[in-house]
């Protein structure tokens, strides 16, 4: 099963633009971990959006 194009420049897009991290350092990343940082970003985000 391959990994849906789309769904990894979301991913890409989403950690760059809230950690400022490169492509290259985001595409390094294993899929599980990337997952957990877009997860963890959408925490803080929410969390931030209920505090605010």
């Amino acid at each position: 099963m391959t990994y849906a194009t789309d769904r990894l420049h979301e991913e890409i897009a989403y950690i760059a633009y809230h950690f400022h991290w490169s492509m290259e350092d985001i595409l390094d990343l294993e899929h599980h971990d990337r997952r957990r940082w877009t997860g963890e970003i959408a925490h803080l985000v929410t969390r931030a959006a209920s505090e605010g």
